[in-house]
């Protein structure tokens, strides 16, 4: 299995952001520099094991979450993780969400 960083740093950024967390806040429970964790959520710094542990506890996520998202055997990985990112949107951002969801589709059946 290949890891892709740059998913890994968007996961990273996500669960934080879904738990409300700075950068500077998870830095502070993880014992590691704000700018690393940036670096880690910007594909810039590919994090150690150790390092990964620190975060996954620090977010009360396990690796799997942060390595290969929701799981590896659902087919429906992806659909969860957008649901888990739409259901932060507001109205408005939703309505735009599903007129470009729409535009695609449409698109498609041409």
């Amino acid at each position: 299995m290949v890891n892709d960083y740059s998913l890994i740093g968007r996961r990273l950024a996500a669960f934080r952001k879904g738990k409300k967390l700075t950068q500077e806040k998870l830095a502070e429970r993880t014992d590691l520099a704000n700018n690393y964790i940036s670096n880690i959520e910007n594909n810039r710094s590919i994090p150690s094991l150790e390092t990964l542990v620190k975060l996954c506890t620090a977010l009360d996520i396990t690796p799997n979450d942060l390595l290969i998202g929701t799981s590896n055997i659902s087919k429906d990985y992806l659909t969860d993780e957008l649901y888990d990112k739409i259901k932060n949107c507001t109205p408005k951002e939703k309505r735009l969400i599903d007129g470009f969801i729409q535009l695609l589709m449409t698109e498609r059946d041409k």
